[in-house]
């Protein structure tokens, strides 16, 4: 990709160091963003130019992309906690809707505008009906809480931004990512987390969990980001894309897979706090076009990231004890 160059906004969480390496591979000139209160850490050994930004801060944004001029934009940063979502939904309609057009209004003012990845959510799709799975990107979409509503906004807006400005936009829906490094706001973070620190003695041998028979699409982080490259080098702008391994497990079968897994005897306790007030009981991506623009097909098996994760949880704790 010789003479791209991609910003990634929002690159400190999840998801960024994976998609930063994805792009350096793959040629990307690369620079990221990442709000002045949170740490670099994660995406210092990259090596690569890394700005305080505050998506809010409409200004701000357009002044740094002026001074950056990417061609491509990767838009992460967003309020991604569904729970977080119900307990703090203006701050999550702040990040996730008005952050959003303020990259678009940034984008669109720059002398040669550049493309942009909208990254969504599978959330946005809500209930459907199982005559409607698996769900393409053609599927009405009906989202059921607060983070999957703004998230359906800001997919809304991307084709809008597309088709009234003939601006070259990409909505993303990704399904649900796993990966080491996960935050333990997520189920199979949670999970592992609880089970490192019961096989080293800094937990009763007890998992709390919330709602074990949701069905969920997951796929492994770096198969997610490679996706995104893909989408950036060879998607149509306009279009919505769904990201995910196409086949839907519960989070049951998974913490299943991390029981296995673990090195301790462990039992399960429900834990009422953990549950949401609303939630989809299954959902389960098409990913037909997107493997038909970009060749794209996950490649690491659910059990392959359970394993690098608990590793990297067990590191992780290591390091905390002083541990090489």
């Amino acid at each position: 990709m010789n003479g791209e160059k991609a910003l990634i906004i929002g690159a400190a969480g999840f998801v960024g160091r994976y998609l930063i390496s994805r792009l350096k591979a793959d040629g990307f000139t690369v620079a990221a963003t990442k709000l002045a209160n949170e740490s670099a850490v994660r995406i210092s050994e990259e090596c690569i130019p890394v700005f305080d930004l505050d998506i809010s801060d409409a200004w701000a944004v357009r002044t740094l992309l002026n001074e950056i001029k990417p061609t491509c934009v990767f838009h992460l940063a967003a309020q991604s906690s569904v729970a977080l979502s119900w307990k703090e939904p203006a701050l999550t309609v702040d990040i996730n809707v008005k952050g959003a057009v303020n990259v678009l209004e940034a984008v669109r003012a720059m002398t040669k505008p550049a493309r942009v990845l909208l990254i969504g959510s599978s959330e946005e799709y809500g209930a459907v009906s199982p005559a409607q799975l698996p769900v393409n990107e053609e599927t009405p979409l009906r989202p059921g809480n607060i983070y999957a509503a703004t998230k359906a906004a800001q997919d809304m807006i991307g084709a809008i931004y597309a088709e009234a400005y003939g601006m070259d936009v990409l909505m993303v829906r990704a399904f649900n990512h796993i990966g080491p490094g996960q935050s333990p706001a997520f189920a199979v973070g949670d999970f592992c987390l609880q089970t490192v620190r019961i096989e080293e003695g800094l937990q009763e041998p007890v998992i709390r969990v919330g709602n074990l028979s949701a069905e969920r699409d997951f796929t492994d982080v770096r198969d997610v980001v490679r996706a995104y490259s893909l989408l950036a080098q060879r998607g149509k702008g306009g279009l919505a894309y769904n990201v995910g391994s196409g086949r839907a497990l519960s989070i049951q079968s998974i913490l299943d897979m991390i029981l296995r897994a673990s090195k301790a005897d462990i039992r399960v306790e429900r834990d009422e706090a953990r549950f949401r007030p609303v939630d989809v009981p299954l959902v389960e991506a098409d990913i037909t076009r997107l493997s038909q623009a970009t060749g794209w097909r996950p490649e690491i098996s659910v059990e392959d990231t359970i394993a690098d994760t608990l590793a990297w949880q067990r590191a992780q704790t290591n390091k905390a004890k002083g541990i090489k």
